[in-house]
């Protein structure tokens, strides 16, 4: 199982780089956002080191960063590290890049900011990777035998597949102004996978929120920061208003 989990992520790493690059033909679904869910962020980390840092790096988050997320140091040993990996240092790849870029061409793009940089004017990079990762099915014309919602034509296998089993998209036609086109409607599950669709979205989410906290491990401090910034200049503007106020009251 761990050698077909590698060869699938090799071939990811080849197609993930353009898949991001790619814009959506459907409307993105709303993620999780819930980068404040430790348990939510755990599970994600997880899902993260066992299905995508076989090929991918995430070369500017360490292993003890996880700490953040209620993670001990002997918890990490123990979940989250391969063999010969310590906890000070980042996450590496599984996949030697040498021998990927000899093999396919190129390296693997790294993962640690990518659901900050796919944010645009569809929505936030959550959101998009969110719905990637849940919009794929099963096509025997393309090389990877899988086809994507989100980026048609995608070159990228479905690494996740066993856990989601197959779908096939439902489409219906409609015609406007005499040209006909597919309007996607919904899915029907051709074969069952591991985990339910309740249960496999729940996951993704799990995954999608550990890549937007990865992205910016102190936006929540951030954001909490922010918010006190805000309070502090509102009630000085009140004050600083009735002072000047008070010092022209005699003014004419």
């Amino acid at each position: 199982m761990k050698k077909i989990i590698l060869t699938l992520a090799a071939v990811l790493g080849l197609t993930m780089g353009s898949a991001f690059a790619a814009g959506g033909g459907i409307p993105l679904d709303k993620a999780p956002g819930k980068t404040n869910d430790l348990a939510s962020l755990q599970n994600g980390a997880k899902i993260f080191v066992n299905y995508c840092l076989n090929c991918h790096s995430a070369a500017f988050m360490r292993f003890n960063r996880l700490k953040d997320i209620g993670l001990t140091d002997q918890q990490v040993k123990d979940n989250l590290l391969f063999t010969t990996d310590k906890v000070g240092e980042t996450m590496k790849a599984a996949i030697d890049p040498k021998q990927a870029k000899a093999w396919f061409g190129a390296n693997p793009p790294d993962l640690t900011v990518i659901a900050r940089s796919r944010a645009g004017a569809g929505g936030p990079g959550a959101d998009y990777l969110y719905t990637y990762l849940r919009t794929y099915y099963r096509d025997e014309n393309k090389p990877t035998g899988w086809n994507n919602l989100v980026f048609p034509n995608v070159g990228m296998p479905h690494v996740l597949w066993e856990l989601q089993g197959d779908r096939r998209p439902v489409f219906e036609e409609h015609e406007s102004h005499g040209s006909k086109t597919q309007v996607f409607k919904g899915w029907e599950q051709v074969r069952p996978g591991l985990m339910t669709p309740l249960q496999y979205d729940q996951a993704i989410g799990d995954l999608v929120n550990y890549m937007q906290w990865m992205a910016e491990p102190a936006q929540n401090t951030r954001k909490r920061v922010g918010v006190w910034v805000l309070i502090f200049l509102g009630v000085f503007t009140i004050i600083a208003w009735r002072l000047n106020a008070a010092f022209w009251k005699d003014v004419k």
